[in-house]
């Protein structure tokens, strides 16, 4: 399968990326913000090439990917311990905020159990990639309705 390569310049794109970063996983010491960037690299869960179970011998996949969200202001975030750098964090999704004047507003990551990283941007400019090949995992991640 080839790697993955997005780009993501409104809100619609911001759809996209979000559902190929459902489930990722990251540690709080993955995180990086410098010159107007925030980067973040996860292990993403492969759900592109995850239709049914896996057929025997086989397994799903996980890849290692950078999540970059450019144009970036501030970042804030809630949950997120940056003194404990190997926490692990789970993705459920990234929504764009519009601001009172566009095309500016916030790029919200929401994260498994309440936290978030939002990060105020000037536009949107983010960009999604897989750094490596992937790797086999018996567990598909699900998400049961209570």
């Amino acid at each position: 399968m080839e790697r993955l390569k997005l780009l993501a310049l409104d809100e619609a794109d911001i759809a996209i990326v979000s559902a190929c970063l459902q489930d990722a996983v990251f540690r709080a010491g993955d995180l990086a913000y410098t010159n107007g960037q925030l980067t973040l690299e996860a292990n993403r869960f492969v759900w592109e090439s995850a239709e049914g179970k896996p057929k025997k011998g086989e397994a799903f996949e996980r890849r290692r990917a950078l999540l970059a969200i450019k144009r970036a202001e501030a970042v804030r975030s809630r949950g997120v311990d940056r003194a404990k750098p190997d926490a692990v964090h789970a993705i459920l999704a990234l929504r764009f905020l519009p601001g009172a004047e566009g095309p500016g507003g916030t790029i919200e990551i929401v994260l498994a159990g309440g936290g978030a990283i939002s990060v105020d941007v000037e536009c949107i400019e983010v960009q999604l990639g897989d750094l490596s090949g992937s790797w086999g995992t018996a567990f598909r991640p699900r998400h049961p309705l209570n």
